[in-house]
């Protein structure tokens, strides 16, 4: 009996701490990241599309915040995507180039500069945002395109995250859009099951699964990446309202071999995305139909620019203007992004921010926002966004890219970039010449600045060189093969 009481005792005094532990647990906000492969900034409605549509989307925004001067950490998709997991920018990475880049064949002779060797892999040793939810209690999932290693030991499921659907070294669908997927972290579906909505289901029935606990879900979609593969139904649509367009000037510009995308105009391309969006609404609103939407912070993002270039015509999938270029460049057009984040009753619906902001920022933004406390010899080059989405300024900092690669047949060239504050310097790395744009008053980037300001000129690219001597970047070295 007097065992008994004891246990008693210990219970009810152990109660409070217990509950109080509970509460801790179950106050945690779960997070849902939603990452679009190649999405351009201005292929959403929001953010002036007229051929593509995106009710889902334009609705998200509507009800968080909008960051209008969201950048990729990198114009390709590797690299970037090495930066969201890892909160460190792709040259401290030493993972610089979409994974595995040209190595396999070498430099063309018409390139001037050779790639240095580059990393496969995001290192195991790496503390991602994945194990850092997980080590705090949070349930982890991951599904669609990873992309961020060449063998398998590097896949998601030993980089933190419970559950890999989806996630290889593939950068794009090996079998397409429609099943049979050819994926062996993905069982086929039913004949004519569509990719984007597969991964949706699979990230619905985690939620479902884990509604009780904190989870995370990195919903990663293959598309809108190559191959263009619309439903049907959809692409019918597209050809019809192509029909009705009226756009006005030539559908391509050139400069020097070159193709550039002036008009949206691919029926396929707007299926894709018309199908993205339609699954954004679906999972919103799952959320919202098992009463998780106001402990639920929504990320909605992109990779890299718009895939608008090409030594052919016959295949770019869209527009990027009014910014300059797209995937592969420094230029606007391949970095800013569309950036969204929702948290009803903590981030005021229809806000915006015009703060630049990175790839490299999500892992401690995240972490922050959940309340988690990160080893002291954790080194994240990105900042907490929690100030931003609060209303409250950050200190201004430098934005730093590193690509000393060329992007295959999109025209990119090897160079390095920084903005700080309204101005983006750009330097090309055959030659190390610079240019200067007012990104925040010019965001085509057609007036090249950087005679009349020598100063700021001379300011941003001094940042550039110390930052890159920071992060011990690897620079280009002359081709040996290269033939003017």
């Amino acid at each position: 009996m007097y065992k008994l009481f004891l246990i008693i005792l210990v219970v009810v005094c152990l109660l409070p701490f217990y509950g109080e532990c509970k509460q801790k647990t179950e106050n945690k906000p779960n997070v849902v990241f939603i990452l679009v492969d190649d999405l351009g900034w201005t292929d959403l409605g929001y953010n002036g599309s007229i051929y593509h549509e995106t009710p889902n989307i334009d609705k998200l925004a509507s009800e968080g915040m909008i960051f209008t001067d969201a950048y990729a950490a990198c114009p390709v998709c590797s690299p970037s995507r090495a930066a969201i997991v890892s909160g460190k920018y792709p040259a401290r990475l030493n993972l610089t180039d979409y994974i595995p880049g040209n190595r396999h064949w070498g430099p063309h002779k018409d390139q001037k500069l050779a790639s240095h060797p580059f990393k496969l892999q995001l290192d195991l040793e790496e503390y991602t945002i994945a194990e850092a939810l997980k080590d705090a209690g949070y349930k982890t999932m991951f599904a669609g395109k990873w992309h961020v290693g060449e063998e398998e030991q590097y896949y998601p499921q030993y980089q933190g995250f419970d559950i890999n659907i989806g996630g290889n070294k593939t950068g794009h669908p090996a079998g397409g859009y429609f099943s049979p997927y050819k994926n062996p972290q993905l069982t086929d579906g039913y004949e004519g099951e569509y990719l984007t909505d597969r991964l949706t289901d699979e990230v619905i029935g985690f939620i479902k699964q884990n509604k009780s606990e904190p989870f995370f879900a990195y919903l990663s979609f293959y598309t809108v990446h190559l191959p263009m593969q619309g439903k049907p139904e959809k692409v019918k649509k597209y050809k019809e309202k192509l029909a009705t367009m009226n756009y006005h000037g030539e559908e391509f510009s050139k400069e020097g071999n070159t193709w550039f995308k002036n008009h949206q105009n691919m029926p396929h391309y707007a299926a894709m995305v018309e199908s993205m969006d339609e699954n954004v609404g679906r999972l919103l609103a799952a959320i919202n139909e098992l009463g998780l939407i106001e402990n639920t912070i929504v990320i909605f993002t992109s990779d890299n620019g718009g895939m608008a270039t090409s030594n052919q015509t016959d295949n770019i999938p869209t527009s990027n203007l009014p910014l300059r270029a797209g995937k592969g460049y420094l230029y606007e057009g391949g970095i800013r992004e569309p950036l969204l984040v929702r948290w009803p009753k903590h981030i005021d619906a229809g806000s915006s921010c015009s703060s630049p902001v990175t790839g490299t920022d999500f892992y401690p933004t995240i972490i922050d926002l959940a309340g988690i406390n990160l080893p002291e010899q954790q080194q994240l080059d990105g900042v907490s966004l929690k100030p931003l989405l609060f209303k409250k300024p950050i200190s201004e900092r430098p934005v730093f890219w590193h690509y000393p690669h060329y992007s295959g047949g999109l025209g990119g060239r090897p160079s390095g970039a920084v903005r700080l504050g309204n101005y983006k310097l750009i330097e090309f790395y055959e030659d190390m010449h610079v240019e200067l744009y007012d990104v925040k008053n010019d965001i085509s980037e057609k007036n090249d600045l950087s005679e009349k300001y020598p100063d700021k000129t001379n300011e941003l690219n001094a940042l550039l060189h110390s930052w890159r001597k920071e992060v011990n970047a690897q620079m280009p070295f002359a081709n040996p093969h290269y033939k003017k």
